[in-house]
């Protein structure tokens, strides 16, 4: 630590930014507010090294946050206003708390002398948010930022990964100050105890019809290239938890599938009939396991192997045959291109799930409308290069590129597993932001379009140039489906009355096309790619079309998920 640090009067306000060049920030995504116009103002003098993200609401800002958590497994970094600003901004939390991604809310919060008298805009944090954290703290006295800053940053990254949520009175961040920073962050996980491999080894020796199911947070590159070498080693099939396709090269000769929305019902039976699941960060939650449906809680029928860093996880919802207390990086670094035992007993049967992976690819035919989601997918898969990111949203739409793209790098598949609509444009903004010579696609409905669409205008403001699909057929589609199927002919709250998305695109200053049949889809995505800013393109679907296997005719009434 320089004596000039040791000795220089900051405000709290420099103290935060120091902090945060120092634990590495390069972007704060935020929607400014009078609570922390000290930390805005040492933004100003950080602007050479720290991106200021000017966002037009708190929830599209703590998206952008969450999804460079996701991207870069480094804390995103979102800046908010006390009260409203703080409320708004909550989606970012929960996401990040349910998809494991490290994340750091500053919150601008009352002057200290205003507290506990319901001042304006006051709330206690601690209560309002620990439900939603790993940790929550207020920073009461400007000496404390740097020793509280990096214990939020080591506290996001350690472990299971998280947000955390720090609390900034307004007064506090105005005091000056004689402290020292700290050293960076180091993120900690557990590592492997020394029996799991050899009990690992024993369980697999003794399986005949073993499953590998991969997915959560704390991935890597790294990662993602040892579980490659590891599944490859011992033959194992490999299927991904919801929204983690990109975690194994999905033309990797063992990978499955994945275990998401519009799951392929051999695929649901592979592991139905599996008799050892190596589960390694996921944490077969809902999602993956059709509402509990294929592998049962408490105690399954299928032995299980269950990675996971964070102790309280492991046994929480099911019985592990064998619990290993570790990150994914760690688990798989121990293991990589180790084989075990004699894969020979399920070589084929691993041969064979990923024949039907590739089956399940093409689409179905004879499904209604003009625009062919399949054809569209299709021709994403051969337009986009390998390093290409794809964002989601939430809805049935998204079931087309969790069905028919093919992930073959990570990281490139950004979605919420919390299923939270409004995030996909968000995060192809941050998408792109990280990683500006990599295309970047967002997926979205009309109904998430219209949630966090206004972040177009954070887009153009900064000049980041995603490409971004909106899929329209003028309805809450998900909560159609499902109101088709368990109250047929009865209709109400899901039908929806849209703008014309390419005037509305155009009005931000993105370039906007409209594709109404299928040939038109090649030409609208090449003139968007080559905007040289953002870009919308609108894809009107038949109403019909409301899954990848079946219509909403078929559906309704039917009493069972499609």
């Amino acid at each position: 630590m320089t004596d000039m640090t040791r000795n220089t009067r900051r405000t709290g306000g420099q103290v935060l930014i120091d902090a945060l060049r120092v634990h590495g920030v390069d972007s704060v995504f935020c929607v400014p507010g009078e609570s922390y116009l000290a930390a805005l103002d040492a933004l100003h003098d950080a602007r050479d090294t720290i991106a200021t993200i000017t966002c037009r609401h708190e929830g599209g800002a703590a998206n952008m946050a969450e999804a460079y958590g996701k991207l870069t497994g480094r804390p995103g970094v979102v800046m908010v206003t006390r009260g409203p600003g703080a409320c708004h901004a909550t989606i970012g939390l929960h996401n990040a708390a349910q998809d494991s991604t490290p994340l750091i809310m500053f919150i601008g919060q009352v002057e200290r002398g205003h507290s506990d008298r319901e001042a304006f805009q006051e709330i206690e944090y601690r209560r309002f948010l620990e439900p939603l954290c790993k940790w929550v703290v207020q920073i009461d006295d400007p000496a404390r930022i740097p020793e509280l800053v990096s214990q939020a940053f080591h506290r996001a990254c350690s472990g299971r990964p998280g947000p955390v949520a720090v609390a900034l009175p307004e007064d506090m961040l105005v005091e000056e100050i004689a402290v020292e920073d700290t050293g960076p962050y180091t993120a900690v996980s557990p590592g492997v105890a020394n029996d799991a491999i050899p009990a690992l080894r024993e369980l697999l020796a003794g399986a005949r019809r073993p499953l590998a199911v991969v997915g959560g947070g704390g991935w890597s590159v790294q990662a993602s290239e040892d579980l490659a070498r590891f599944v490859a080693a011992n033959a194992l099939a490999t299927a991904a938890s919801f929204r983690c396709q990109d975690r194994l090269d999905n033309t990797h000769p063992c990978y499955a599938g994945d275990l998401g929305l519009g799951i392929d019902p051999k695929l649901a039976e592979r592991v139905r009939d599996a008799d050892l699941l190596l589960v390694v960060g996921a944490r077969l939650g809902e999602m993956t396991t059709r509402g509990y449906r294929l592998v049962t809680p408490p105690c399954p029928q299928q032995k299980i192997v269950h990675v996971h860093p964070d102790p309280d996880e492991l046994g929480r919802v099911y019985q592990p045959t064998l619990a290993i207390c570790a990150g994914s990086a760690e688990f798989l670094r121990a293991v990589a291109a180790m084989p075990l035992v004699d894969a020979s007993p399920w070589r084929d049967s691993t041969a064979r799930a990923h024949s039907e992976y590739l089956q399940s690819v093409e689409p179905t035919d004879g499904l209604p409308g003009p625009v062919e989601m399949g054809a569209v997918m299709a021709h994403l898969r051969e337009r986009l290069p390998p390093e290409s990111i794809l964002t989601t949203d939430a809805g049935n739409f998204s079931a087309w590129m969790h069905r028919h793209y093919v992930y073959r790098t990570f990281p490139s598949q950004i979605g919420p597993t919390s299923g939270a609509m409004g995030y996909g444009i968000p995060a192809a903004i941050a998408a792109r932001h990280v990683y500006p010579d990599r295309p970047v696609v967002a997926f979205c409905g009309d109904g998430g379009a219209l949630m966090t669409g206004q972040e177009i205008a954070t887009a153009v403001h900064h000049g980041i140039d995603p490409v971004i699909l909106v899929v329209n057929n003028s309805m809450y589609g998900t909560i159609r489906m499902h109101q088709e199927r368990e109250y047929p002919d009865r209709v109400i709250g899901t039908e929806l009355s849209n703008p014309d998305f390419v005037a509305w695109a155009r009005s931000f200053g993105a370039f906007a096309a409209r594709v109404d049949r299928t040939d038109e889809f090649p030409d609208a995505l090449e003139a968007a790619m080559s905007a040289g800013r953002a870009a919308v393109v609108e894809l009107r679907i038949d109403p019909e079309l409301i899954t990848t296997r079946a219509t909403l005719a078929q559906i309704r009434g039917s009493g069972a998920r499609s």
